[in-house]
């Protein structure tokens, strides 16, 4: 059976490698990553140079054990193409111009034909309204929007 493809957007290696957190909601965020890396060979993981350079930011032990997770992923190339529809995405408002980054994780991970996008960025790339307008968007163009999903979500809330 062929693994599905997943591209990691920064948020999953942050909590995967951030201290506990004593937010209950974040705790249940970080316990969810823990289970989907526990499980990460079911997959075929991939990030981009995006992912590397926002986790390489801020307090250099966090972006040490940031790097140090995503060691051995297969980086996606940014394409000018995956620059062009991110520009668009923002041109167009479907995504906030704040938030250029998020359009080009979710244009990178198109353009590759990934299978899931993996975040906990819920207000810009896991937001069911954006999706829709990002989805119809590409659609007209041909190409189709990766399912977009928390590691709680792909792993079917599966908590064993």
């Amino acid at each position: 059976m062929t693994k599905r493809k997943v591209y990691l957007e920064t948020s999953v290696i942050s909590y995967l490698t951030a201290r506990p957190s004593k937010n209950v909601i974040e705790a249940g965020h970080q316990q969810s990553t823990y289970l989907f890396w526990d499980r990460r060979e079911e997959f075929d993981l991939s990030a981009s140079e995006l992912v590397l350079t926002e986790c390489a930011a801020g307090d250099q032990e966090a972006a040490s054990k940031r790097l140090a997770a995503l060691h051995g992923i297969h980086l996606l190339e940014i394409t000018h193409q995956s620059i062009e529809l991110a520009k668009e995405l923002v041109a167009t408002d479907i995504v906030p111009a704040k938030a250029s980054e998020d359009a080009l994780h979710i244009s990178i991970a198109t353009v590759h034909f990934a299978d899931y996008l993996l975040t906990w960025n819920c207000r810009h790339i896991g937001n069911p309204e954006i999706q829709a307008r990002i989805a119809e968007n590409f659609r007209v163009k041909g190409l189709f929007l990766p399912f977009i999903c928390t590691p709680e979500e792909l792993m079917g809330g599966d908590d064993e």
